[in-house]
């Protein structure tokens, strides 16, 4: 399949070819829109779009600098807001959360329970090993929050709490999102436990909420404010916003999600797909970032660097982009998602130092520094509904590909 752009293309023809193969059986089965970038020793060796933002009417190719939403690569912008804030010494990894969230421990102990599925909103049962059990909300640390080791919930219908369902993008919602914030803060912390703090690895967007409300409260500014400022503006990067619709983004430019039947009544176009992110008003520290891929190779690239800009020690990423923490297969760094032994969605030939993130909506960041290289791919594999199969096994194919074809330095 011919890609739409191609600025840049290094890559050996047999690399090239086997890659359009893999981009081209998944275009319209897995996704009907992917902009990919490459970036090999700091250079860009490949940049590609495919696909359409309309796939039924094919009116709009998708094209280099078309924004998609990130979803929870998302994380990785409130990860490096936060450790830039330890490194200027504005809060330690191992302070209590509720140093700077008192409203978190105001409860006092707290009760377990089998979390909420996210896709049918149904409570899970209850493990008998947790019936009766406590947790005691001081003790979750920011170390915690970052491992995804604090025993939070992997997610709770936070959107529920949070207010009314939220107008069009592109209309004005009369309820306040400063007040979407208090409401689901109150709401996340009085949540019971599903585990207790450093025993396992327990994904949780709810815990990347707080870092992103810790980030807010200690740059005395909103979150948005406090990543551009931080993260976005030191890098030069143009494309990274929340609420693309109200900061000046056309419509038909976006890559557009999910047509969410059950709450919004609307396709997600220009409006981040995750609920809770857009039930606070579409700023959040798990979700609700959308970018172009070239930047956030950039990101990539500046992690790699270990980029004085982020103002970040040197010592901190590197203890952010190693292991913390390992259970179950599953291995992370501090916010990020380390390469795993077995069906990692790094794949089988990055090296074991790679490290990266995926997004729900299709999206995802792989960093190996053996081979001083950066693939970021986003898709927007949940047009079709978040059912869809196939992104994990294309990840991995892709990332197979572009290891095999550019060499260990």
């Amino acid at each position: 399949m011919v890609p739409n752009s191609e600025p840049a293309n290094e890559l050996a023809p047999a690399i090239r070819k086997r890659l359009y193969q893999a981009v081209g059986a998944a275009v319209g089965e897995v996704f009907p829109a992917i902009t990919l970038a490459v970036i090999h020793h700091g250079d860009f060796v490949f940049e590609a779009a495919w696909g359409w933002i309309d796939p039924e009417e094919r009116n709009l190719p998708v094209a280099l600098s078309t924004p998609f939403d990130l979803a929870s690569v998302s994380k990785l912008f409130t990860t490096t807001a936060f450790l830039s804030m330890v490194s200027a010494g504005k809060v330690n990894l191992d302070d209590p959360l509720v140093s700077i969230i008192p409203k978190f421990g105001q409860g006092g102990l707290r009760g377990l329970d089998g979390g909420q599925d996210p896709h049918t909103r149904a409570m899970l049962p209850v493990p008998d090993e947790v019936v009766g059990k406590t947790v005691d909300p001081d003790q979750i640390t920011f170390r915690h929050l970052l491992t995804h080791t604090s025993g939070m919930a992997p997610w709770r219908a936070v959107f529920q709490a949070a207010g009314p369902t939220p107008p069009p993008p592109d209309e004005q919602d009369e309820f306040s999102i400063d007040l979407r914030h208090q409401n689901a803060l109150t709401a996340i912390c009085g949540y019971p436990f599903v585990a207790q703090p450093g025993e396992l690895i327990r994904y949780s967007d709810l815990g990347l909420m707080l870092v992103g409300e810790t980030v807010a409260r200690l740059h005395g500014d909103p979150l948005n404010v406090a990543v551009r400022q931080r993260v976005i503006e030191p890098l030069g990067l143009a494309s990274p916003v929340y609420n693309p619709l109200q900061n000046g983004c056309d419509r038909q430019m976006i890559a557009p999600t999910e047509y969410d039947a059950t709450w919004r009544g609307r396709r997600c176009w220009g409006e981040v797909h995750d609920e809770n992110a857009c039930g606070l008003g579409g700023v959040a520290g798990h979700a609700g970032l959308f970018a172009n891929v070239r930047d956030v190779a950039n990101l990539g690239q500046a992690w790699l660097e270990r980029d004085s800009r982020l103002k970040i020690v040197p010592e901190l990423m590197a203890l952010a982009t190693t292991e913390q923490v390992s259970s179950q297969g599953e291995r992370r760094g501090l916010g990020w998602l380390l390469k795993s032994h077995t069906d990692s969605p790094a794949g089988e030939r990055l090296s074991a130092a790679a490290y990266g993130h995926t997004g729900f909506t299709g999206t995802s960041l792989w960093i190996d520094p053996e081979r001083a290289l950066v693939i970021a791919c986003l898709t927007n594999r949940v047009y079709d509904g978040r059912e869809k199969i196939g992104i994990h096994g294309f990840r991995r194919t892709i990332h197979d590909i572009l290891a095999e074809g550019l060499e260990k330095r």
